[in-house]
């Protein structure tokens, strides 16, 4: 399933089953990646709504990015100014 799934991906893209493999790999670790982190940062910063969100939601590491670089500096900051 997942071999025709790449198949049909480069075919669309117009590359080798090789690159759109090592892409899928490269796309797959960098979210997982960046899904750790905010994750981690959510659990510690108690926010309950944003690990949830995170969690369920998969953006190839765009809502996360946001997370970690504007929700949780902001709490961060907040915190170490108390």
């Amino acid at each position: 399933m997942l071999e025709e799934v790449i198949n049909e991906i480069a075919g669309m893209l117009g590359v080798s089953v090789a690159i759109a493999t090592i892409g899928f790999i490269v796309l797959l670790v960098w979210s997982i990646a960046w899904k750790g982190v905010a994750l981690w940062k959510s659990a510690r910063l108690s926010h309950t709504w944003w690990f949830v969100i995170l969690l369920v939601v998969n953006t190839a590491g765009i809502l996360e990015i946001i997370y970690i670089f504007f929700i949780a500096k902001r709490k961060e900051h907040s915190r170490s100014v108390n």
